[in-house]
């Protein structure tokens, strides 16, 4: 007889993969070390963490749809070998296409291998508590820069920018390989003890699971990838540029603003578990409409400050509602198109990310080189945050589903 596992050590796992996959986020530390010790450009070195995020999202999709063949375990351990081996191989780089290759192509597509996997798993683990069991998961990935920024930081001063990948890459493999063993998909049919679903709950949701092709056919998938790209160019515009931006604007050292990068990390983290939380109770519509607005104010705010702390608080409530985003959208995906099939659906919506990331960091790197200021790259994301806002009035629920 199988004894089924503790599907809470599976969700522990789960967010431990996704802490060490979200160290991405940390790229900002690495900026001003590459641009000294290679001489590379601004725009240069945004472009690697450019490549990484635009990679990500179809690796995404493509661990979406290996999950639904081979389950999660297979693609995890990939994932630990590409994401670990491709960050130490940035190390060696002593040129921008290598570099490109290792951190951007290799370790990008293990990121988005591995991104999807505790979302798609622990869903079918919790019916019961979907919604804080995926924000829980994403904020595990949002969180991941809390703990990698400071280490980075003393690792580039004491063993240099190259050593340190090389350190890192070496400790993400061991991360989510261990990881790795702890992801499998529940028994068919598994229900919690004592669990039965809500008909308030359900009420809202598609009474109906949508393929791929199906969800492909509404308006309203095209709508949600919208909506996530806008609302993740705005925070990873931030993202890419915030260790150097804090310095810049407010005249800090490397080391205060490595804290910041810290500070916004628990901000997208937590971001990620609150506005879906909060999605549960006044709807998601409800709360990206919400959280354009806020960006757009904060944005405007951002272009006149020079203070750390002023600038760090606007910094972290743009990052608050960058996380709710990726902790909403699952929910809001499932919402309209199902749970059967969420990996291949939202693992295709992640596309969002990967575009945004080649579009917010350049706009931003390219109007600080043009200008020697961020501040007018601030006031354009005030402005398209704003108009943003328009984009969540419209959705409506899709019709059913059309047989394929």
């Amino acid at each position: 007889m199988t004894t089924t596992p503790n599907r809470w050590l599976i969700a522990v796992a789960g967010i431990f993969m996704q802490v060490a996959l979200g160290a991405v986020y940390a790229w900002s530390v690495f900026r001003i070390p590459l641009t000294k010790v290679h001489g590379w450009s601004i725009s240069q070195v945004t472009l690697v963490f450019q490549v990484t995020i635009f990679i990500v999202g179809f690796a995404a999709f493509a661990g979406g749809l290996w999950m639904r063949r081979s389950g999660p375990r297979p693609v995890a351990f990939a994932a630990a070998v590409l994401y670990g081996g491709g960050t130490a191989l940035a190390g060696t780089a002593n040129s921008l296409t290598p570099l490109y290759l290792a951190y951007g192509l290799v370790a990008g597509t293990g990121l988005g291998l591995g991104y999807i996997i505790p979302i798609a798993t622990l869903v079918k683990w919790f019916p019961d508590k979907r919604g804080m069991i995926t924000g829980l998961a994403v904020a595990g990935f949002g969180s991941g820069a809390l703990v990698t920024a400071p280490v980075a930081n003393s690792l580039i001063s004491s063993v240099g920018v190259g050593r340190t990948f090389e350190i890192l890459g070496c400790a993400y493999f061991v991360i989510v390989f261990l990881c790795a063993f702890w992801m499998r998909n529940p028994p068919a049919g598994y229900a919690p003890a004592g669990y039965r679903a809500q008909s308030g709950r359900t009420a809202a949701r598609s009474k109906h699971d949508f393929s791929l092709r199906q969800a492909l056919g509404t308006w309203q998938w095209y709508a949600l990838w919208m909506t996530l790209f806008l609302n993740t160019t705005a925070g990873i515009a931030i993202i890419s540029q915030a260790s150097p931006m804090a310095q810049e604007i407010s005249g800090v050292s490397a080391a205060t603003a490595a804290g910041l990068v810290g500070l916004i990390s628990i901000a997208n983290g937590s971001g990620r578990f609150l506005w879906a939380w909060l999605s549960d109770a006044i709807g998601r519509r409800a709360v990206f409409l919400i959280m354009f607005l806020l960006q757009s104010a904060a944005f405007f705010l951002l272009a006149s400050v020079h203070e750390f702390a002023v600038l760090s608080l606007l910094a972290c409530l743009i990052l608050l509602c960058y996380g709710g985003g990726f902790g909403t959208m699952p929910a809001f995906a499932a919402d309209y198109f199902g749970s059967g099939q969420i990996a291949p659906i939202y693992g295709m919506m992640l596309t969002a990310w990967g575009f945004a990331a080649a579009f917010g960091p350049t706009l931003v790197a390219s109007v600080r080189e043009a200008t020697g200021r961020y501040q007018g790259a601030m006031r354009w994301l005030a402005l398209a945050t704003l108009l943003s806002a328009a984009l969540p009035l419209l959705l409506r629920p899709p019709k059913e589903p059309q047989a394929s």
